[in-house]
């Protein structure tokens, strides 16, 4: 079955461009768009989307409200949410995450990473715009600077380049060109280093990686 995805965004060129580049894809459905938070949160409780791109900023219901009514804690039944936005702004980035984002990206990080962003939240994962990811947590290592606990499975040297490429912000596709390895070798690679380190998904081991000063 394809990924079923919702748009809400309220210029309808944005709208129509996340159309054109995710139908280009065999295994992605888009079953919906709305031009504001309200009714984002109508279609969305309706159709069930297995994936939601949110605007922040939307006239009437903000796309930060709207996905805290989709995916907040309260939710009994949360859908997974990715936020994309033109703002990069870090108290943007703490609120959508507050509100239950499972991922959020910036309107210019390229198809490859909006495709990404779709399958990864579709399986449960939370997927950060790699420019966001970087610069937030430059700025954690710096403010709370502190030793990170030693896995105890240690990662293998192989597993250490990913997980550096990760913290680094680099997608899956882009670790495969600097590594030169496959894509599937790559996701083998990260699924075995989040059960060693007990990390729910990339965020996580990047944290990790900044932490035990693996990344400077």
């Amino acid at each position: 079955m394809p990924t079923r995805v919702l748009i809400a965004d309220d210029q309808a060129m944005v709208r129509a461009g996340f159309r054109l580049i995710l139908e280009g894809e065999p295994d992605i459905e888009v079953v919906g768009e709305a031009a504001d938070g309200d009714e984002a949160v109508r279609l969305a409780r309706r159709l069930r989307p297995d994936v939601t791109l949110m605007d922040i900023r939307m006239p009437g219901v903000d796309g930060l409200r709207a996905t805290e009514l989709l995916a907040g804690p309260d939710v009994p039944e949360p859908l997974h949410v990715v936020m994309v936005t033109t703002f990069g702004l870090d108290e943007n980035v703490h609120a959508a995450l507050r509100a239950g984002a499972c991922g959020f990206l910036l309107k210019d990080a390229g198809p490859n990473l909006l495709v990404e962003a779709v399958h990864a939240a579709a399986h449960g994962e939370g997927l950060v715009s790699p420019a966001i990811t970087t610069r937030l947590l430059a700025h954690y290592a710096r403010r709370a600077p502190r030793r990170a606990t030693a896995p105890e499975h240690p990662l293998t040297p192989r597993e250490l380049d990913v997980v550096k490429a990760v913290a680094r912000g680099e997608t899956n596709e882009e670790i495969c060109r600097s590594l030169v390895v496959s894509l599937p070798t790559v996701k083998t690679h990260i699924g075995a280093a989040k059960r060693k380190l007990g990390a729910r998904n990339r965020t996580e081991i990047a944290i990790w990686a900044w932490e035990s000063g693996l990344v400077r």
